[in-house]
């Protein structure tokens, strides 16, 4: 699949101390997915308080096709979270670095856990074919 057209994962980071900020930002996606103020916003992943794949510190994910990208990334950047923005193509690896986008200060991810291009691990997780 190419970048584009690919859909698109975001990693939204937190902290203990940001938790609540966390929380509130995953209950106005859900309520712009909900509402169709974002239609093409398709998943709002829960709260993960601990290291996740590539993801060394706390947060949760959405799922959302390339036209919701402006209005995701005026939202995110309006949470003051990080978050790691990124195309789902055929190349987890590029993925998650060369064709991610950083909200904030970046994090270092555990790339040992990405998929080489056409490849898969055998982790089980949400993916293209969902779309």
């Amino acid at each position: 699949m190419t970048e584009q057209a690919a859909p698109y994962h975001a990693h939204l980071y937190y902290l203990p101390e940001t938790r609540a900020t966390a929380e509130a930002t995953r209950r106005r996606l859900i309520d712009s997915m909900e509402s169709g103020a974002i239609p093409q916003l398709l998943f709002v992943g829960r709260l993960k308080d601990g290291k996740a794949g590539p993801h060394p510190i706390p947060q949760f994910e959405i799922h959302f096709t390339k036209e919701a990208l402006p209005a995701i990334l005026r939202l995110i950047e309006e949470s003051g979270l990080t978050a790691l923005v990124h195309p789902l193509t055929d190349d987890d690896l590029a993925d998650h670095t060369t064709l991610a986008q950083w909200i904030g200060t970046p994090i270092e991810l555990d790339l040992s856990t990405l998929d080489p291009p056409g490849r898969n691990q055998g982790v089980a997780r949400f993916a293209k074919s969902d779309f």
